[in-house]
């Protein structure tokens, strides 16, 4: 196939993984009001591990592919669009009313600080093992456990009506094609990188680090967007923790237990430390409980250097 048709197909798997997330998404989060989950633990447990669910699928296919550089590059590009591109544009168009509670600060900024450290120490060498991944699995059990028995969050009847918490059949209907899309998305998705990386001579942590993972990262923009204009700001920061959590420990700890990962010398000494700073900015900002416009632009400005410096323009 030509250069040209290989766009496209990467154009629609992308499409087919964002659609697939949706569709799982809407299922999950139906499943968990009816299984009684509280607000905050859908949005921080169902919509993280729904809109993390793009980028585990093309890790795995990836790793299976033999491109086991695709899952670190694509991690740690899609925590750097989640941080500054989501959180930075979600801030500017909620023009000042971007504010989280003390509760999501107090609890959900540690974790996210401790698991990108974490991932930090395990990734720092160049190489994720499998003995490595196991150690992150570990953590993301340990994390679901705290979110579940340890954040003292209870399910709130008052705001859930009774219909809300029923499954249709169309639900379980849609979430199974959901997860065919993004199977079969990430499968074409990562053959059509590895014939866009040949054909025009970048490498493929670079087409990763950047169109994989802002077009990962799309299921996290539209829920962020969204809960930003309604000034839902506690589903939208609280989708971006436990997106960013997921992703750190889960999403490059199953593919290790297939393959050793390897890490691309731009994602190792560009990407990781960039996400590193986001992270450790996005933590002092939190801890006013509130990102004003003037740092959702400033984080707009700061991933549009850490694209400069991916090509090496400057």
């Amino acid at each position: 196939m030509t250069l040209l048709t290989w766009v496209g197909v990467f154009v629609i798997s992308l499409v087919a993984l964002v659609k697939g997330a949706d569709w799982v998404l809407d299922g999950a989060k139906k499943i968990g009001l009816a299984l009684g989950m509280s607000p905050f633990v859908i949005g921080v447990l169902i919509l993280g591990f729904g809109t993390s669910a793009p980028e585990l699928v093309s890790s795995i296919a990836g790793v299976l592919s033999g491109a086991t550089e695709i899952p670190v590059a694509n991690v740690v590009g899609s925590n750097i669009a989640n941080i500054l591109l989501i959180i930075g544009f979600s801030a500017v168009i909620a023009r000042g009313a971007y504010a989280a509670t003390k509760n999501l600060v107090d609890l959900e900024i540690p974790l996210l600080v401790i698991s990108t450290f974490f991932f930090f120490g395990v990734a720092y060498d160049g190489t994720v093992t499998a003995i490595e991944g196991m150690f992150l699995l570990a953590g993301f059990i340990l994390y679901l456990l705290y979110n579940f028995f340890g954040s003292g969050e209870k399910a709130s009847d008052a705001s859930v009506s009774p219909e809300d918490k029923k499954v249709q059949p169309l639900d379980i209907i849609l979430l199974l094609v959901g997860f065919a899309l993004l199977i079969l998305g990430a499968k074409y998705l990562v053959d059509a990188v590895l014939a866009i990386s040949a054909g025009i001579g970048i490498s493929v942590g670079i087409i990763t680090l950047l169109a994989v993972a802002i077009g990962t990262s799309l299921p996290e923009l539209i829920v962020s967007a969204k809960a930003a204009l309604s000034g839902n700001a506690e589903v939208s920061l609280g989708n971006i923790f436990g997106s960013n959590v997921f992703n750190t420990l889960l999403v490059v700890g199953v593919p290790s237990l297939i393959k050793p990962l390897t890490i691309d010398p731009t994602t190792l000494t560009i990407a990781i430390p960039a996400m590193l700073g986001a992270t450790i900015l996005f933590a002092i900002s939190g801890l006013s409980q509130r990102i004003h416009v003037w740092e959702g632009a400033f984080y707009l400005l700061l991933y549009a250097l850490f694209v400069v410096k991916i090509f090496g323009i400057a």
